[in-house]
């Protein structure tokens, strides 16, 4: 028995010296890239830092506050106040698509340099539709079950959501689901936008900065928003949340990479009313930092959008198509599923 619990001991304290290493390699790895030796090493493990939930503490314990703000000065969007023009975009006649597979879908591989994604597109933007819990309740569901509990083929996940605890069951700020206001509670969230289709079919981006819910209410009415989720133009803490990436074939303006590197979900529509849903990977999956605000402007804009948005991204990223993750949650335990959700646009299956 004594050597029973004496090799449980050896194998525990092995354990702990592993993790104590672990832990002081990562500590001097950072100091190492907040000392300088990298400019660009260090806007980048800043600005990424920045964006995450519960990491911010890595950048903030290695940076003063002036810093960090010179940083995220150096690499942020600018402003972009271009309204859509829904003139610019006119739907085509989709039973003539001969690019399309079966389900009237064509899934694409990107590679950048700090990440990998996956772009969905849809040749009917009618197909694309937000799926919701409502009424909502403490808890949401995984993006396959937004999927398959609608009839659908594919999904990405929305808009913004309370995430903490990974219950996901209360979405923030606007959500509207075929033409009705599920969630109407803009206060407390600056540069709130809201993002998805009209009865046209057309993919809307509007500021509903200085709003309130009665003003939501009939700007939802008159511009005859069908689908919607909402996103943040900036944060409190660092300007580290974007939304509009291109509008009216405009690609919006940033200084150096724009934002940190971290797992993007993004939405765009091209000329002829395709619909783009891009999602990366980040956060060390495979390796990879993620996408920058640059990255996404990039991408949406060699695929042809004319108007294109950022959506909810880090860790509730991902991507379900005919069956499968295309991309998942970044973290361990979710490796093969998604963080739980209140929201998710859908793409109906064809008739």
């Amino acid at each position: 028995m004594k050597k029973f619990f004496g090799a449980i001991l050896k194998i525990l304290l092995i354990i702990l010296i592993t993790i104590i290493f672990i832990v002081i390699t990562l500590v001097m790895t950072i100091k190492m890239i907040c000392s300088g030796i990298s400019e660009s090493a260090k806007e980048l493990f800043a600005t990424t830092m920045l964006e995450t939930g519960q990491m911010k503490f890595l950048a903030t314990m290695f940076l003063s506050q002036e810093e960090l703000q010179s940083l995220v000065n150096r690499n942020s969007v600018e402003a972009m106040n271009t309204e859509v023009n829904i003139d610019l975009i006119n739907i085509k006649d989709t039973e003539k698509d001969k690019e399309f597979d079966k389900n009237g879908i064509t899934i694409e591989e990107i590679s950048g340099n700090t990440f990998f994604a996956k772009m969905l597109i849809i040749n009917d933007p009618a197909r694309i539709k937000l799926a919701t819990t409502y009424p909502w309740k403490e808890y949401g569901v995984e993006l396959e079950k937004l999927v398959n509990q609608n009839n659908a083929i594919a999904g990405i996940n929305g808009g913004l959501y309370l995430s903490t605890g990974n219950k996901g069951g209360q979405p923030l700020g606007v959500v509207v689901a075929n033409g009705e206001i599920q969630h109407n509670k803009p206060y407390g969230y600056a540069g709130l936008h809201l993002i998805g289709f009209d009865e046209n079919n057309i993919l809307r981006i509007e500021s509903l900065e200085g709003k309130n819910e009665n003003q939501i209410e009939e700007l939802i009415k008159t511009e005859k928003i069908r689908d919607a989720v909402t996103f943040q133009e900036e944060s409190s803490d660092a300007n580290n949340h974007f939304v509009k990436l291109i509008v009216n074939g405009e690609e919006r303006k940033v200084d150096g990479k724009g934002s940190g590197a971290n797992p993007r979900t993004a939405i765009g529509q091209k000329a002829d009313g395709t619909v783009l849903l891009l999602v990366t990977d980040g956060r060390g999956a495979s390796g990879h930092l993620g996408a920058t605000a640059a990255d996404l402007i990039k991408i949406m804009k060699e695929y042809g959008a004319v108007n294109a948005a950022n959506l909810d991204g880090g860790s509730s990223s991902s991507m379900y198509y005919n069956g499968k993750y295309e991309m998942s949650s970044v973290t361990f335990y979710y490796a093969n599923s998604s963080w739980k959700l209140p929201t998710g646009f859908i793409v109906e299956k064809r008739d």
